[in-house]
């Protein structure tokens, strides 16, 4: 089988449509790579209002959104990236993250991002298997 027929494009309605030339996610083989989620509303395409609390909740919910739509799930990533407009809210996105990796939590790196998109304060990416 070629790689092309391989590649699968990802899209759904359940996270926020792509503000750039790029794909939701990508499922090539047994991985899904999710883009990185800013707190982009699926309905509105504006960032949720709330700090970081409501970021991280949005941002993690885009991402489940979208692995769900690859077949995939959260219980199923591997590694998370998780970049930070400013590492003093660490703390609070950490709780919140922390809400949706309760048991077995994935591999995982938090740095600081010098800016992020639509001066987002947190964007989370991720690998994981599809099912």
């Amino acid at each position: 089988m070629s790689d092309a027929k391989q590649r699968q494009v990802i899209a759904t309605a359940g996270g926020p449509k792509a503000i750039g030339p790029y794909s939701q996610a990508i499922r090539y083989g047994g991985l899904v790579f999710p883009a990185g989620q800013i707190a982009l509303d699926p309905a509105t395409g504006q960032i949720v209002e709330g700090g970081i609390e409501a970021q991280t909740r949005q941002a993690m919910n885009n991402l489940k959104a979208i692995l769900e739509a690859a077949g995939s799930s959260l219980e199923r990533v591997l590694k998370t990236t998780v970049f930070l407009a400013d590492m003093n809210d660490f703390a609070r996105m950490n709780a919140v993250y922390g809400e949706f990796f309760a048991e077995a939590p994935p591999a995982r790196s938090t740095v600081q991002a010098a800016a992020l998109p639509r001066n987002a304060l947190v964007e989370i990416e991720c690998v994981a298997a599809a099912e």
